[in-house]
């Protein structure tokens, strides 16, 4: 089978969801005694946003400063401008595609911040939304804080003549927070990784293509990339990850969940097979029940989000994550569903790969709050015979 193209805008796109930037400095020569300057570039992807049909931001500029504390009014900017700016749909950037933005001359030295800055909503226009699932296009708000940039710190350094290459990883799952009165907001949490496209690989059963599949890549139960599948063929693409062993899972509504140990990344280059389009991974049904309840902040918060994750012991993994979810901003509201079901176990070796079911305790999850600046909190709960709710206050 010929692999697909993943840079490419052309083809057509339409996973879930999912945002990354890119960030490409190329050389170009010059024969004066003065460091020969570099080309800053840039381009958008994203993993999937969680219960979303599309995610929009409009895209006015993104700009670069080698001092870190450097106001957006300092001296020492270099800028991309897109002319005119460009409203990009999050969720068409999936499985480690990337959207160009543009590029700009940089003189060589070392660069410790970068911001994106993106158009606020003006009367009825709607630079930023969101599409819900089976919903209409609604505002998505962006912060005031935010008029000036999302800011982000990474160093990277510019050689003369030399190119660099940086990935910024916008997980729209975790950026998009609902408050109790129907207003979505842009609280951006984006990671920055390398360029070079490496990851995971493989193929779920198509029929599973209409229950929400979700497949991450962790270590240690923490996610460290998130993806959804093809909407047509079901090939998914775990894009972009720091070499390593990592435990992919996959979840769908309804289903039990799936989890292969032990997938080797060994370069930033190499992509490994995990399943094919012939052997896709399919999911037996499950039973459901829900972990509900509130996550409060003490003291308040205008600024902290609060995230509940649903983690399982399975066979020789002592932890991985099933279910996470940001709480709603200003009630603190969360509802994890989870299966009851017997996961799926698997440790990577030659494909396909053989899934038994795997060594659990029926229904038990820990469930866990946190949040940044807050002391995180955790309990054991067992949901096979109902629903159970939990509680959280969190203080630093």
């Amino acid at each position: 089978m010929k692999k697909p193209d993943y840079h490419s805008r052309s083809r057509p796109l339409t996973w879930l969801m999912a945002s990354l930037l890119a960030v490409l400095v190329a050389g170009c020569g010059g024969g004066s005694s003065a460091p020969a300057p570099g080309t800053l570039g840039v381009s958008l992807t994203d993993a999937p946003a969680c219960g979303y049909d599309a995610v929009n931001v409009t895209v006015n500029k993104v700009r670069v400063h080698q001092s870190a504390s450097a106001p957006d009014t300092a001296a020492g900017w270099t800028d991309i401008t897109l002319n005119p700016p460009r409203k990009i749909n999050l969720l068409s950037l999936n499985n480690g595609a990337l959207d160009s933005l543009g590029e700009t001359p940089l003189a060589a030295g070392q660069y410790t911040q970068l911001r994106l800055v993106l158009d606020p909503n003006t009367g009825s226009g709607l630079a930023n939304s969101v599409v819900p699932t089976r919903g209409v296009e609604t505002p998505l708000v962006t912060p005031s804080a935010m008029q000036s940039g999302i800011k982000l710190i990474n160093q990277f350094n510019v050689a003369s003549g030399q190119r660099v290459d940086l990935v910024l990883d916008f997980d729209a799952c975790k950026s998009i927070v609902l408050n109790g009165a129907g207003v979505y907001m842009l609280k951006p949490v984006i990671r920055i990784s390398p360029f070079a496209l490496n990851g995971i690989d493989g193929f779920v059963d198509p029929a599973l293509l209409t229950s929400n599949v979700l497949v991450t890549a962790q270590q240690g139960g923490v996610v460290a990339q998130t993806t959804a599948p093809n909407a047509t063929t079901g090939e998914f693409f775990l894009a972009r990850v720091a070499p390593g062993n990592y435990d992919v899972v996959i979840t769908a509504d309804g289903r039990a969940t799936a989890v292969i140990a032990t997938v080797p990344v060994t370069t930033s280059t190499s992509v490994v097979n995990i399943s094919t389009s012939g052997v896709p991974i399919t999911l037996p049904l499950s039973a459901t029940h829900m972990i509900s309840g509130t996550v409060t902040l003490n003291p308040v918060s205008s600024t902290a989000v609060a995230y509940t994750m649903a983690q399982q012991a399975v066979s020789t993994i002592p932890v991985v994550t099933v279910k996470s979810q940001a709480a709603d901003l200003s009630s603190g509201v969360y509802s994890l569903t989870l299966p009851i079901g017997a996961p799926q176990f698997a440790t990577y070796g030659a494909l396909p790969l053989t899934f038994a079911n795997g060594t659990y305790t029926v229904g038990q999850y820990t469930d866990a709050a946190s949040a940044t600046g807050y002391t995180t909190q955790s309990i054991m709960v067992n949901i096979s015979a109902a629903n159970f709710m939990q509680n959280f206050t969190l203080i630093p």
